[in-house]
């Protein structure tokens, strides 16, 4: 393709586009209704990000306190003998460790 039926084909489209945007008018109010509807969806976007993070922060607390709650309440295996001196350290257990003084 040479340079001069480029040239026309160019300037054909480019005529054509003009005709069909001299045909396009704006709304005298497009401006205000469009920037009206992209702050309500900004405003949706905020709320429902802020409701979200809400609700998993209270499943984060509720999940927590009810593991918190699920442990077992006797002593465990860490305070099996908690005696006089200790979790773990009767007077047996100090006089292996420390001899007798």
């Amino acid at each position: 393709m040479n340079d001069t039926a480029h040239d026309r084909t160019e300037q054909q489209l480019r005529e054509a586009l003009e005709a069909l945007a001299g045909d396009v008018h704006a709304a005298p109010d497009a401006y205000r209704m469009a920037r009206g509807d992209w702050l309500r969806r900004e405003r949706r976007r905020r709320l429902v990000l802020t409701v979200l993070i809400t609700v998993v922060f209270a499943l984060a607390i509720l999940i927590g306190l009810w593991v918190l709650n699920a442990s077992p309440s006797g002593p465990g295996v860490v305070f099996h003998n908690a005696g006089p001196l200790g979790p773990g350290l009767d007077s047996g257990a100090t006089t292996a460790l420390m001899g007798h003084l």
